[in-house]
């Protein structure tokens, strides 16, 4: 009993941020009750509780590395970085929310909306840190249910509450894989915790070999519904489309971080020989190399997002495709398994947070302006709002992964570890996938420059001073990063370390 109570003692003083989220949660209830006429209070009152967070978690130390509540959390550098992007994503959604038309029209209690979008950072929160099974889970529930009723907010539109009901349907069937997989798993170990499951698998050699891969690959399933990777990957364009600008630029950032952290840790904690002494290299257990399973979801993932993003008109449909691609990007880490190539990963996750949020937010303002999406919309917007659309062409440009922006170097130092790592042709697949995305991007700038002119876009569009400084604050960065990108190299590679007890 003396031990537990230390234990949780100890627990509690590094649980603060998480603390922090569930008090803000708490208020922003009571707040919302009470300044019903004024419900961007619950915004403001949202973003304090994120300050706060956020200096607990730099105020607790980046180099802290524990286990907390019997050893189902694990708090180190690795998870607090993906906890940095998770809060940066809420505050950048949050901020977005101030801007939006589509969520103040009919009946539409605003202040909901960020009690929600609270409950859904404290469960990618506790999804980062997870390394206990059923942790994992009950995290990514919590997550989900938030997202759900994210996506169909806008209730009176009807495409909001079809994507709400597919992703229901989606994420209901993605569970119940996981799920099952996880019992399966226990069955086989006897334990929840993944460095206990790596002692028993290590100790019981090739004896469980096939219950352990059907295992593995249902809880894979699991993850990868949630970062949208190929086959899993139906329900994004719809719920993408479907659902408010500020939910689906949050899902296509802040869900996918907390799904690779998940992901990441899985694999490291769980299936990786941790007696192997080489320093970067990982080498799996019961003789199944999982990388190439990665392998190939990686390279159907960004080639089957991109060739379908070729095809869209709608630009938040194609951001939605767009996204698939990028998650198939990002797995080319994963399967590397190496220090290299978890660093590649979480660098990604900064240039990606930048210029996604930014594009989305460009949707917003437009469709704000033209009650409309559509790629046609965008004609002649350098001649309507130069300002929009240079921040635009910096967006997109950056996600095809050209120089000299920042999703060059996202992409630079994702490949490089692939080809050390002696995957060769898996590079050149993502290099050949990145001249493809170039189509659909370029679609965008052309029809902002070269479609329309100056004498037939007479119609001006204006946007507040705050909104083009929200807007640059993200440009900014993404187009001067490569000046100056050390500092940030340094911070990824302090925070890529995880616990593997």
């Amino acid at each position: 009993m003396e031990l537990f109570l230390q234990d949780l003692n100890n627990s509690i003083g590094l649980f603060k941020p998480e603390i922090a989220l569930t008090i803000t949660l708490v208020i922003a209830i009571f707040v919302d009750v009470l300044f019903k006429k004024n419900q961007l209070i619950t915004g403001y009152v949202s973003l304090a509780g994120y300050a706060v967070t956020l200096f607990l978690l730099v105020a607790g130390g980046i180099s802290t590395s524990s286990m907390t509540f019997q050893g189902t959390l694990a708090i180190d550098p690795f998870a607090q970085f993906f906890k940095i992007v998770i809060l940066a994503s809420a505050v950048i959604a949050t901020v977005m929310t101030f801007n939006s038309k589509e969520l103040v029209k009919g009946k539409n209690s605003i202040g909901e909306f960020y009690i929600l979008l609270i409950g859904m950072t404290i469960g990618m929160f506790l999804l980062s840190s997870a390394s206990n099974l059923l942790m994992i889970y009950i995290a990514f529930e919590m997550m989900s249910i938030a997202s759900y009723i994210l996506a169909g907010y806008t209730k009176e539109v009807r495409r909001a509450s079809e994507a709400s009901l597919k992703y229901v349907i989606y994420g209901s069937l993605a569970s119940g894989v996981m799920i099952y997989g996880i019992s399966i798993l226990f069955g086989i170990t006897g334990t929840f915790d993944l460095a206990t499951i790596n002692s028993v698998l290590a100790n019981s050699g090739s004896a469980v070999h096939l219950p352990l891969v059907v295992s593995g690959i249902m809880i894979f399933a699991g993850i990868a519904y949630k970062i949208s990777a190929v086959p899993f990957h139906f329900w994004t364009p719809d719920v993408y489309e479907g659902s408010p600008v500020a939910t689906t630029a949050l899902l296509s950032v802040a869900s996918k971080a907390a799904g690779f952290a998940v992901l990441l840790r899985f694999l490291k904690a769980g299936f990786i020989d941790t007696t192997v002494s080489t320093e970067h290299i990982w080498t799996t257990l019961s003789n199944f190399d999982w990388s190439y399973l990665i392998a190939i979801v990686a390279v159907i993932t960004m080639t089957l997002g991109n060739l379908i993003a070729l095809w869209q008109e709608n630009v938040k449909r194609m951001l939605a495709y767009s996204s698939i691609a990028h998650c198939g990007y990002m797995l080319m880490g994963a399967m590397v398994m190496n220090t290299a190539g978890i660093e590649g990963v979480m660098f990604y996750f900064i240039t990606y947070l930048l210029m996604n949020f930014g594009a989305f937010y460009v949707v917003q303002l437009v469709a704000n302006k033209t009650g409309s999406e559509n790629m046609k919309d965008y004609e002649g917007l350098a001649y309507k709002n130069p300002a929009i659309a240079v921040a635009m062409t910096v967006f997109m440009v950056s996600l095809t992964g050209m120089p000299p922006f920042a999703g060059f170097l996202a992409k630079l130092y994702l490949f490089i570890p692939v080809i050390e790592a002696g995957y060769v042709g898996i590079a050149v697949i993502g290099v050949l996938n990145s001249v493809v995305s170039v189509f659909y991007y370029v679609k965008v700038v052309r029809n902002m420059y070269l479609r329309g002119d100056e004498t037939v876009a007479v119609e001006k569009l204006s946007f507040n001073k705050g909104s083009l400084i929200f807007l640059y604050a993200m440009a900014i960065p993404t187009a001067l990063l490569i000046i100056n990108v050390q500092p940030v190299w340094e911070w990824i590679k302090h925070s890529a370390v995880m616990i593997i007890r």
